[in-house]
């Protein structure tokens, strides 16, 4: 008995030790993979903010607010997005961690050809591949959501798609950034009968405060709905969408249409600094590009070197990766690319080594840019559900309001995406951004983009972030992944001064405020050019999970009207 006590005494401490570790790891398991909260949400307009919540409210999870999130995007920001366009919506799945990008970039017609916008001397014609019916490639947005709905949602694409019909119908207000970019457009707009009924009034641009109601892609809003892909591909939607770009001078046929299918695809992974970076696959070039900025940069300590320094070598890491971006980007399914080489460390190592503290690098390569864009015609939005799914989407026309060409009757506003192949090698587009081969124009070909939409996990949580601004969207990503590497907050990411660089033209553009004077003059003194410009660019939407504790935050770009909300 004694003994029995003896061995019961000797073993109470040890069984007490055992519960008690085995209770703090279940208390640490629950800290560090506590469920959000609630859902976050971060978009480019208040409206498409609420839908994306009215869609949670009704039991939908991130996949169906994404949904209804893009569409209202589409009806009320028509300079930016629409059913006429495309994008890339990435996605994770929280019961499985199941990540995919789904592609929805739009397709080159079949009838499209590496020549179509040269005149007879191989010169490029300026502005056939941005304007009217002839610069549109095939939409890949609708597809998209009816996809999403179909394999990742719980409601139906008709439940999802009620608040952008609703709105659709109702109507939504000019604003001033409405009249901005349709002045800016207002000569494009004013050549296509169609547009000038939907978004101007008696022909030029509607006053702050116009009601702009749109009731044909109101209706084939009806049958996307109603039909899913089929509800636009084919039937009445397709037939005039074929009739209007036919008589207009586009090149698309029935098989353009009948043949678009989205593509899912392994987002691109990488990390920094312990932090794991899950991007867009081509043919966005974003996630590419971003990694190899991003591991250029880890050979460095940028907290030890003055900001100059930090902010120069920055600039050399964006060059590299853009020249690779020119030379070996495109649309994987015609070009063979050696992705795995191109995010690979050791590589980055390489492309590190010529760098000097103070001393620039010159591109070498001349050339005269063409215009370089407004940086604000795309959106992106941003969620992460109670359940901790998460969506971050970029979606976009290219130029504000696309090709600026309605086909009659469907209330469609096309893009002017072919704009973002090679017209020809070496050439830049609108802009200025060049390419090679890799993104020549061909038959069924999606074009080489630079959205870029990307989630980031830390020890301390998750970030879902993204933005619009052409050129500028990957580099806008660096220095919102470096606020987040400093331990800052979605607010800083989203506010954080911006400067750029893509290889060529070899110069920095940068905002007010992203550059001290002193630092423009030593940047100068090293051998780089400087662009200032007189506004700012971007409109970045952010949502953060904190694991810990399972809370949101979220923020919209203050230089944007967007909203961002935790519900």
């Amino acid at each position: 008995m004694a003994d029995r006590n003896l061995i019961k005494t000797e073993r109470a401490p040890f069984r007490s030790l055992s519960v008690f570790c085995a209770l703090l790891l279940v208390c640490f398991s629950a800290v560090v993979s506590a469920n959000p909260t609630k859902t976050a949400i971060a978009t480019a307009h208040p409206l498409a903010t609420e839908a994306g919540h009215e869609i949670i409210a009704l039991g939908g999870n991130a996949f169906d607010a994404a949904i209804a999130v893009a569409a209202v995007l589409a009806v009320v920001e028509p300079y930016s997005s629409g059913i006429g366009g495309g994008g890339f919506w990435l996605l994770h799945r929280a019961k499985d961690s199941f990540e995919v990008m789904v592609d929805g970039r739009e397709r080159a017609p079949l009838a499209a050809h590496r020549d179509l916008y040269l005149d007879n001397a191989g010169e490029v014609i300026p502005g056939l591949s941005m304007n009217g019916p002839l610069s549109a490639g095939i939409p890949g947005e609708p597809a998209a959501l009816a996809h999403i709905a179909k394999v990742y949602g719980r409601l139906s694409l008709k439940q999802s798609l009620a608040p952008a019909i609703r709105i659709v119908r109702q109507g939504f207000l000019v604003d001033p950034h409405y009249q901005r970019l349709a002045r800016w457009h207002l000569e494009q707009l004013q050549k296509w009968p169609a547009s000038v009924h939907q978004f101007l009034l008696s022909g030029e641009v509607p006053p702050v405060g116009t009601m702009i109601r749109q009731p044909e892609l109101a209706e084939t809003f009806n049958r996307l709905a109603e039909k899913g892909q089929a509800g636009f591909y084919q039937g009445e939607t397709a037939e005039k969408l074929l009739a209007g770009v036919r008589a207009a001078g586009g090149i698309w046929t029935r098989e353009d249409l009948s043949r678009y299918q989205i593509v899912e695809r392994t987002p691109v992974k990488g990390t920094y600094k312990g932090m794991k970076i899950t991007s867009a696959a081509l043919p966005s070039s974003g996630g590419i590009v971003l990694v190899t900025m991003l591991n250029i940069l880890s050979g460095f300590d940028l907290g030890a070197v003055p900001s100059v320094t930090r902010k120069h070598l920055l600039v050399e890491a964006m060059r590299r990766a853009y020249r690779d971006r020119a030379e070996y980007l495109g649309d994987p399914d015609f070009v063979d690319i050696p992705t795995e080489r191109l995010i690979s460390t050791n590589y980055a190592a390489g492309l590190a080594r010529d760098i000097q503290l103070d001393v620039a690098t010159p591109s070498r390569l001349q050339y005269n840019p063409s215009s370089q864009g407004e940086g604000r015609d795309t959106t992106h939005y941003s969620i992460i559900d109670a359940e901790g799914n998460r969506v971050s989407a970029t979606m976009s026309i290219n130029y504000p309001f696309g090709s600026c060409f309605v086909p009659p009757g469907t209330g469609v506003l096309l893009n002017d995406e072919m704009d973002d192949f090679s017209a020809r090698p070496g050439v830049p587009n609108v802009y200025g951004l060049i390419g090679g081969e890799a993104n020549a124009i061909a038959p069924g070909k999606r074009m080489l983009s630079s959205m870029t939409p990307t989630f980031v996990e830390t020890e301390q949580g998750v970030a879902v972030i993204g933005t619009p601004g052409g050129s500028r969207i990957i580099t806008m990503l660096l220095h919102g992944i470096l606020e987040l590497a400093d331990s800052k907050g979605v607010d800083a990411w989203v506010i954080k001064p911006r400067f750029h660089h893509q290889f060529l033209p070899d110069q920095i553009q940068f905002e007010p405020d992203a550059l001290t004077q002193e630092e423009q003059e030593t940047l100068k003194s090293m051998g780089h050019e400087l662009k200032p410009l007189e506004r700012g660019y971007g409109n970045m939407q952010a949502v953060f999970w904190h694991r810990g504790n399972g809370e949101l935050s979220a923020a919209s770009d203050p230089r944007g009207i967007g909203s961002a909300s935790v519900r």
